[in-house]
């Protein structure tokens, strides 16, 4: 990489990080391609990217950014994985790494808190946003439809009354 093309490449990382509400932190102890490819469509189906970088150029466009504390945990071959929805990258990281052993988290960020190993697990469990945004519409909608059971129930009981009356009478 000549001088240019490393500048773009700090400025690119710098505004994918500065939009980024968690960012994970992994090393490649050895993937294929194939597995990279794979892991690299999980986290763009999942609306997260996953990117190695070289860890002197992802330092320095640390900078400027909340993920500052993040700094020392690149060593090594490592790659970083973001996504703009606070689990996204998480979960697929910690989903591939159970079935991929070459797969390292190492931690992690997200804002200004320094995530560990455990921190990543526990992000992964946590409800993604569009999870939590069901669960709120179901129970915003669930009290409207108590209301339409409760204001339809009085005609229901006067009208198996009736019905009862008339097969009494029938009978």
């Amino acid at each position: 990489m000549d001088r240019t093309e490393k500048a773009e490449a700090v400025s690119s990382l710098n505004a994918t990080l500065a939009s980024a509400a968690s960012v994970v932190v992994v090393r490649n102890l050895g993937m294929t391609v194939a597995q990279s490819t794979v892991l690299r469509q999980q986290m763009r189906d999942a609306g997260a990217d996953f990117r190695v970088t070289k860890n002197r150029l992802a330092k320095i466009a640390l900078d400027g950014t909340s993920y500052g504390g993040i700094g020392e945990l690149l060593t090594g071959p490592t790659a970083l994985a973001t996504s703009t929805d606070p689990v996204a990258a998480a979960k697929i990281v910690v989903e591939f790494a159970k079935t991929n052993d070459k797969l390292e988290i190492v931690g992690g960020g997200m804002g200004d808190v320094v995530l560990d190993v455990n921190g990543v697990k526990a992000l992964a469990s946590l409800p993604s946003l569009d999870e939590l945004r069901a669960k709120i519409i179901g129970l915003v909608q669930a009290p409207a439809t108590k209301v339409a059971q409760i204001a339809a129930a009085p005609a229901g009981q006067l009208a198996r009354v009736f019905g009862a009356y008339a097969a009494k009478e029938a009978a």
